[in-house]
């Protein structure tokens, strides 16, 4: 069957861009401000230049993946992903992987890091959507339209909750199951797959304390909020409560001056809450919602389950769904899970990927309904 070609726009891949550009050149600016401290040092402008260091590799990088033609991406998938297992089982070695407060998530090597648990929100959604592509005759089989799916899958979440990291490892299972849910994967399949990942979760969650704590601190934000010892949380909620509507001003914030952890990372939205206010906050969401708007519409002439439009929407989606994460963690929605604010938060391999994503999704815009058939060749 021959398919008419189709005539991408370009103005919405441009308008597109021109989006992410502006929350990058936004997120340089609020790491800058959410790095000083109450002692000011030379420190905030080691958080920027590092911040700028990650930046530069991440644009070049997305513009070389941005290069490629979609069919590249359909032949790396299973390198890449066994790539990304390799560097997740040597993160686990003594002496390869480096500790930090009992966590042994990175990779260094020459001055360098990288955290591998990042790549594979690249790596798991292209091998799936491979897979399903490949098996989209059989995906509602019993055991060909599950087994290929759930053994990738679950490989890479074990590894993940072994760092241990269980906040990403529940975003990537999250991240497999939109794969899974564009490609077409049968919804008792999905219903069966949440029972055993609420259950294993619950059983992670009981059978360590200071996951436990995380879940009891809270519930006693909004039980008992004086007396709870979630001193992170309540931190949060009383940094974005000073800001107001219009906040106190860029670069003039109080409580990021020691009062709250982690201000420039995984807590950077309550500093943009109380130096740029309810305004600030809000129109952090809505650029994120225009980012997802102009992105959906760059695949809106293919098919919803072909290679192109499953990895492009899972990986938009992904993107946009970890900073509606954070910022539900930052107003105390959700407990503590760690993950950061893509684009807006400081950080190395997070920056990098989130990027990285926006080039393949851009690499991925330009293919049409031919795709399907030369992709293979």
């Amino acid at each position: 069957m021959s398919y008419p070609s189709i005539r991408h726009n370009p103005d919405n891949r441009h308008f597109f861009l021109s989006l992410a550009g502006v929350l990058i050149g936004f997120g340089v600016l609020m790491v800058h401000s959410a790095s000083i401290t109450s002692w000011p040092t030379e420190f905030e402008r080691v958080y920027l230049t590092k911040h700028l260091q990650f930046l530069t590799v991440a644009v070049l990088a997305a513009t070389a993946a941005g290069c490629l033609p979609a069919r590249i991406w359909f032949k790396a998938a299973p390198w890449l992903f066994v790539a990304n297992l390799i560097l997740l089982g040597l993160v686990l070695v003594p002496g390869i992987g480096t500790e930090v407060n009992g966590a042994r998530r990175w990779l260094r090597f020459a001055g360098l890091s990288m955290q591998p648990s990042e790549l594979a929100k690249i790596t798991l959604p292209l091998f799936l959507a491979r897979t399903a592509f490949l098996a989209r005759e059989r995906i509602r089989h019993v055991f060909f339209g599950t087994v290929p799916f759930v053994v990738p899958a679950a490989l890479t979440l074990a590894l993940v909750v072994l760092e241990p990291d269980l906040g990403t490892a529940v975003f990537l299972a999250g991240s497999a199951a939109l794969t899974l849910f564009f490609a077409g994967w049968p919804i008792h399949n999905f219903v069966l797959g949440a029972g055993a990942a609420v259950s294993g979760v619950v059983f992670l969650i009981v059978s360590q304390p200071y996951r436990l704590r995380r879940v009891t601190d809270f519930v006693s934000v909004w039980t008992d909020f004086a007396n709870s010892d979630a001193w992170q949380l309540r931190q949060s909620l009383i940094t974005l409560g000073s800001g107001s509507f219009w906040g106190v001003g860029l670069g003039r914030g109080q409580q990021k001056l020691s009062f709250l952890p982690e201000s420039n990372t995984d807590f950077v939205f309550a500093v943009v809450g109380e130096e740029l206010g309810l305004a600030g906050t809000v129109g952090l969401c809505l650029l994120w919602c225009g980012i997802f708007w102009t992105g959906v519409r760059l695949f809106r002439s293919l098919p919803g389950n072909c290679f192109a439009s499953v990895v492009s929407l899972t990986l938009l989606t992904q993107i946009v769904g970890q900073a509606l994460l954070n910022a539900a963690v930052v107003t105390a929605l959700v407990p503590t899970t760690g993950i950061p604010h893509p684009l807006v938060s400081y950080g190395g391999s997070s920056l990098v990927v989130t990027v990285v994503s926006f080039g393949i999704i851009v690499s991925l815009s330009r293919a049409d309904r031919q795709t399907d058939r030369v992709v293979l060749k």
